[in-house]
């Protein structure tokens, strides 16, 4: 059992507190990493967007969907680079590894699913008579999920940008 004054000499005084500095989170490598892997598979479904059909689409930049999948990207990126940091036996990176698991099944199960009945139900009202209600509704968004190659390929980028990213901050070095 600790006392009162043990407890109050353990506490630093308020002068030796650390400074806050923003760019103290350019120091937090798994966060680096992961927004890395982010834009750089956001930026990447513009060029194959590009490739595939020949047009700019800046919207691929923001949007859900596609090669590769940047939700697997970032979850991979983080789950590795706090491996890398506080070590792979951590707690810490179980539950990235679990939370990371989670989100790249929910990419390609759910909301992959997800799509394929929104391209259904656009169908659906494409084909109603002008005269019904529903005739002039919205088209569902129907590229909101993943194939496993694109989940598996976003994994496989957030992979290596973790890697770089520890490399680049000296992180995973036994010596």
């Amino acid at each position: 059992m600790v006392d009162a004054a043990t407890a109050a000499a353990a506490q630093p005084p308020p002068s030796a507190s650390p400074s806050f500095s923003y760019l103290a989170v350019f120091s937090n490598c798994p966060l680096v990493a992961a927004v890395l892997a982010f834009a750089i598979a956001q930026t990447i479904k513009v060029f194959t967007t590009w490739y595939k059909e020949n047009r700019w689409d800046a919207k691929q930049l923001v949007g859900s969907g596609g090669m590769p999948s940047s939700h697997s990207a970032t979850v991979t990126a983080l789950a590795v680079a706090i491996g890398l940091q506080e070590g792979f036996s951590s707690s810490l990176f179980a539950t990235a590894a679990i939370f990371a698991s989670v989100v790249m099944y929910d990419a390609f199960g759910v909301r992959l699913h997800a799509g394929r009945q929104a391209e259904v139900l656009n169908q659906i009202v494409y084909e109603l008579p002008s005269e019904h209600p529903l005739a002039e509704t919205r088209p569902l968004r129907e590229l909101i999920g993943h194939t496993p190659p694109q989940v598996f390929a976003g994994a496989v980028l957030g992979f290596a940008v973790a890697t770089f990213t520890g490399m680049m901050a000296g992180l995973g070095n036994s010596g």
